[in-house]
């Protein structure tokens, strides 16, 4: 049986990552967020075809994660090398074409695997997302199957959600009533 994660702290990692410019490497630690907001999610490989729809649009839309003082990690268990090659790899190539945010690489499938989304059989990571707030707690999570495709929209919703504070509905937005305990 899985193990729950909401609630509690968020499993520690440190990770080499490659930089959304495609130049650069670097190196980071849950610890690198503390006071953020953090979205974290794993898709499945490199080179693929689900997973750039999913990259390029957190990526297009890193300004709104921004203004919600939250940062974006993406994580796989292919090779930094792999990541810089695809960020370099241009949009009409079934590339990323550069991004907002680095790509991690969980080589060793260690953080895959703590969080609970690691595919043992086929040594890749399910399409896990995890948001964790700024003092280290996971307030959520989602894991989808390798071939569908997460929204970037409800991911916003969702963080908004989290940030209210509140009692919020289904299809809570921003600035609608949200509920009153009796």
């Amino acid at each position: 049986m899985a193990q729950r994660l909401v609630g509690n702290k968020a499993p520690d990692f440190t990770l080499e990552t490659a930089l959304g410019n495609g130049k650069d490497f670097g190196k980071v630690s849950l610890s690198d967020y503390r006071g953020k907001w953090l979205v974290l999610f794993f898709y499945p490989l490199d080179f693929t075809f689900v997973c750039p729809t999913e990259i390029i649009a957190l990526s297009d839309a890193i300004e709104e994660f921004k203004d919600l003082d939250a940062e974006i990690l993406g994580v796989s268990t292919d090779s930094i090398h792999s990541h810089r090659a695809w960020i370099n790899t241009p949009r009409d190539q079934n590339g990323l074409g550069g991004l907002n945010y680095p790509l991690a690489a969980d080589f060793n499938k260690t953080t895959a695997r703590d969080y609970g989304v690691l595919d043992e059989e086929g040594g890749q990571a399910y399409r896990g997302l995890f948001i964790i707030d700024p003092e280290g707690v996971l307030k959520y999570q989602v894991v989808n199957d390798l071939n569908i495709g997460r929204s970037t929209d409800e991911t916003l919703r969702v963080l908004q959600a989290l940030q209210s504070g509140g009692l919020c509905p289904a299809n809570w937005r921003p600035g609608q009533a949200q509920l009153t305990a009796k």
